[in-house]
């Protein structure tokens, strides 16, 4: 009975409630499907980033990421001296289930664990109105720690939060007849523990990386 008034059984029931929706949103209307360029054509050069190599994702991993379309590069701007891993995720519809997989989650279950407070960032990019909102992780593995950022993509729409990407697809659902997203992570290894170099660096790569994802997504 604790459990049937607790704060979890709350979000369970809103969660269940969501996907709910999510579901009647999804199977009952016929979805719109918009074109999007390969992410092989995102640029090589980004505002004095530039692509080092491309990471080939394995077969066994992109079976449980299920995205439609995957990038993973390293880059690398002479002026931070730092190298910087972007993937990002894209998934063209979320009908049958194919939904991005929460680097929350994804982290632990490589052996990652935080050694900071997750936190929620605010970062002005160009082009945007207001800044992104974004999550920020500093995760260790043994030795090597790395900065995390990321947030879900969709409709030019930032969005942190696992909850908040839940009600979105059912609000696009019903409005747009749309499930696309993508999923868009930054690492940044750090470097003699500073992790506010690294946090840094991450945001820079953010800011001038954002105008050409937003040309590269569909609106």
């Amino acid at each position: 009975m604790r459990f049937l008034k607790s704060k979890y059984a709350l979000w369970l029931t809103i969660l269940l409630a969501v996907q709910g929706g999510a579901y009647y949103a999804l199977a009952s209307r016929p979805e719109l499907t918009l074109p999007a360029p390969p992410l092989a054509s995102f640029p090589d050069e980004v505002a004095g980033w530039r692509m080092v190599r491309d990471i080939p994702i394995d077969a066994a991993s992109l079976e449980v990421l299920k995205a439609d379309d995957t990038l993973n590069r390293e880059y690398w701007n002479p002026a931070t001296n730092a190298p910087v891993f972007f993937y990002i995720g894209y998934f063209k519809t979320q009908r049958a289930g194919a939904t991005p997989h929460s680097p929350k989650n994804c982290l632990p279950g490589a052996g990652f664990a935080p050694v900071e407070t997750p936190a929620t960032v605010s970062i002005a990019v160009a082009g945007r109105s207001s800044p992104l909102i974004v999550n920020q992780y500093v995760v260790a593995r043994g030795e090597d720690t790395m900065v995390v950022l990321y947030w879900y993509q969709s409709h030019n729409r930032i969005i942190a939060n696992e909850f908040a990407a839940k009600f979105w697809l059912v609000a696009d659902a019903i409005r747009y007849r749309r499930s696309d997203t993508a999923v868009v992570k930054v690492q940044v290894p750090v470097r003699g523990n500073d992790d506010e170099t690294g946090i840094r660096v991450a945001r820079a790569f953010v800011q001038a990386v954002y105008p050409a994802l937003a040309r590269q997504l569909p609106l």
